[in-house]
């Protein structure tokens, strides 16, 4: 069937894909490509939009606390972003449903946000990543999240819910006030159905000594020593548990999820030599950035999903030169290596193959 797709494509449809042209009986139609039709768009709290997903037949589903990147059209120009269902795993109907808060420089999200509609059509990548609930589950859970880092831990406790897991849960969420949560009174009513689910949330901006510590997590789980500890938020409040969890002596038993990159900071001015990127021929000064921000700011458009080191969506080839891994700091010199754009940053003279 492959083959004869192949044949096809190179006889009759030439010079573009034949998806390309199946497409224009429905969007949704591909032979290779997946792609999915939102079917509904609910605004359940400040600043998110969750948009229900119809996939094409090639979607085979995603495991609780996974991503999956979509594409849509902006202007003219494809791209790419990643976010995490927060539907249980194993759903009936095949739907995807995405929570996607609207960050203040976020082209996809803001666009998302402002425009989506029923009968939109977006581009589907199969689900990835390594954050995800075990096999046999925990006897034991812990969940902690902030701001929009709710969604790949929501996804882990309605799939618990669903399972009838009868294990010990605690809930922890932290938010600006009670309106930025998404999906809270499913989450209230999760715990009053549930006697093992306990469901906490805190709101930095409102309440006193609402900030993550030792003390606040003994109270709520005091038996978090020997639970499983899933965790995705920004950058503070995964350092503050990181901390807890490293004094404890714990940290084998904490598990995490970024959504924003932390980086080792560059300054500037110590930024020597020249970028190539030989696959088109534009040379830029170093700046220290990343390359990814380097072949944007040289007008070059590479792909990418995430913009930190998970979808793997920017890697390119490093043809020689010294880069720097922004998350960890550690040089690599050989040549000829494939490296993510986004959490990289030449030192002196590169050549990046795009």
């Amino acid at each position: 069937m492959v083959g004869l797709i192949d044949l096809v494509q190179r006889t009759m449809t030439t010079p573009h894909p034949l998806d390309r042209y199946l497409e224009l009986v429905r969007p949704t139609l591909a032979l290779r490509a997946m792609r999915a039709e939102i079917t509904h768009v609910r605004r359940s709290a400040v600043g998110s939009i969750t948009l229900t997903l119809k996939p094409s037949r090639q979607w085979t589903g995603h495991v609780a606390g996974q991503y999956v990147q979509i594409g849509v059209v902006i202007d003219g120009v494809r791209h790419n972003r990643c976010y995490s269902p927060v539907n249980a795993e194993g759903r009936r109907d095949r739907h995807i449903e995405l929570t996607i808060k609207a960050h203040p420089e976020g082209l996809v999200s803001n666009y998302l946000h402002d425009n989506a509609i029923p009968g939109m059509v977006v581009d589907l990548e199969p689900a990835g990543g390594v954050f995800h609930l075990p096999e046999p589950r925990p006897e034991q859970i812990v969940l902690i999240s902030g701001g929009s880092g709710i969604t790949p831990v929501l996804s882990m406790l309605r799939t618990l819910a669903n399972e009838g897991y009868q294990g010990r849960i605690l809930f922890l969420h932290y938010n600006r006030s009670p309106e930025w949560v998404p999906h809270r009174e499913e989450l209230e009513a999760i715990a009053m159905q549930h006697n093992n689910v306990r469901i906490e949330f805190r709101y930095p901006e409102t309440q006193r000594h609402p900030h993550f510590s030792y003390d606040e997590l003994e109270a709520l789980a005091p038996w978090f020593a020997t639970a499983r500890t899933y965790l995705c938020g920004p950058p503070g409040l995964m350092a503050a548990v990181r901390t807890v969890y490293e004094a404890e002596q714990l940290a084998d038993r904490l598990h995490s999820e970024e959504f924003t990159l932390a980086t080792t900071v560059i300054d500037p001015t110590e930024a020597e030599g020249k970028t190539t990127f030989s696959g088109s021929g534009v040379v830029s000064e170093n700046t220290g950035e990343s390359l990814l921000e380097q072949a944007e700011s040289a007008g070059l458009s590479p792909d990418y999903g995430c913009r930190m080191g998970i979808c793997f969506t920017c890697t390119a080839v490093k043809r020689s030169g010294c880069t720097r891994n922004l998350r960890t700091g550690e040089l690599d010199s050989d040549p000829d290596q494939p490296i993510q754009l986004c959490i990289s940053a030449p030192v002196g003279d590169v050549d990046i193959a795009i």
